[in-house]
């Protein structure tokens, strides 16, 4: 089986949700080539996760219809039956265009790989999961961040120029402010999360949740109306309405669970909750639960963590 990968990548380097969905290809028993496109330095880590070769367009692409058009070129010069792109926001944006222009058949979000014609995705909020059967000749599917990790073997794959037709750009992006200064891995992408809610009182007392967020590496996030209120930006608002993210760790400190939160963050590999009511609703979906206040707890966690050093 031939499955052509489209890796997105930042700073000449494929992105880890690129990475991981190169792997999860590889798992399932495909010969990858990837399409990589914008500034690359050598095979931007491709071959190393799985690509036998990478395919390259120089040119800094920002129309998801254009990008569609190259990545559905790509795969039928490769004569590949499968695509393989990241639930990201790009992969959201691009793999429907390329499953309507290759007539093949779709299915997003996957979290576990092909088994003869079948694949598995969580549905329901992650409350079951479907066993979908791949009965078309072409197949399009993209991977859920953090659900395979990523497989390095040391190869590195030989990386040719690709040409295609892309047609006009609807979409020209003329400029961009960057939502964080802080260079924190984004959401999607982050094993370790820290997250706080209302009970923290008032972004004042963010400091401490910085703080523990540091001291371990994590990304920093948020309940929903913690950002409605302009406590915090609203790309830190992870739930079913906001960001679905699936870390190795979560912390979240203040948050008392309801379903629309739960629905974003259960996929967690590890859940620690940090409440003054113990029949908050996150207790029932955490690892480890500590009843107390954010306020004493999290300085003594931070504290704690750092005589570990």
């Amino acid at each position: 089986m031939n499955c052509l990968a489209f890796v997105p990548t930042k700073n000449g380097q494929a992105t880890k949700a690129g990475l991981e969905a190169l792997s999860y290809a590889k798992r399932c028993g495909a010969t990858v080539t990837a399409l990589m496109i914008g500034e690359l330095n050598g095979d931007g880590g491709a071959g190393a996760a799985g690509a036998s070769k990478v395919l390259h367009i120089e040119e800094h692409l920002q129309d998801e219809g254009q990008i569609a058009r190259a990545v559905a070129a790509a795969a039928d010069s490769e004569g590949a039956t499968l695509v393989v792109a990241p639930h990201d926001h790009q992969g959201r944006a691009v793999a429907p265009r390329v499953a309507v222009r290759m007539g093949a058949g779709m299915v997003p979000g996957v979290t576990g790989v092909i088994e003869g014609s079948e694949v598995k995705k969580n549905v329901f909020s992650g409350k079951a999961m479907a066993h979908i059967q791949l009965s078309a000749g072409k197949n399009v599917l993209t991977t859920t961040p953090n659900a395979f990790g990523v497989d390095s073997d040391g190869s590195t794959a030989a990386v040719e120029a690709f040409a295609a037709d892309l047609g006009e750009a609807r979409l020209v992006v003329k400029g961009y402010e960057a939502s964080s200064e802080d260079g924190s891995i984004p959401l999607p992408e982050a094993s370790r999360v820290v997250s706080a809610g209302r009970g923290l009182k008032g972004p004042e007392h963010w400091g401490i949740v910085e703080e523990l967020a540091q001291t371990i590496q994590a990304t920093m996030a948020c309940s929903r109306p913690v950002s409605d209120m302009g406590w915090r930006p609203h790309h830190e608002h992870v739930g079913q309405t906001g960001i679905t993210i699936r870390p190795d760790l979560y912390i979240a400190a203040g948050i008392s669970g309801a379903i629309q939160h739960l629905a974003g963050v259960n996929q967690s590999k590890v859940i620690v909750a940090i409440n003054t009511d113990p029949e908050a609703p996150l207790f029932k979906a955490a690892d480890y639960g500590i009843v107390g206040d954010a306020f004493e707890v999290l300085p003594q966690l931070t504290e704690a963590i750092k005589t570990m050093d």
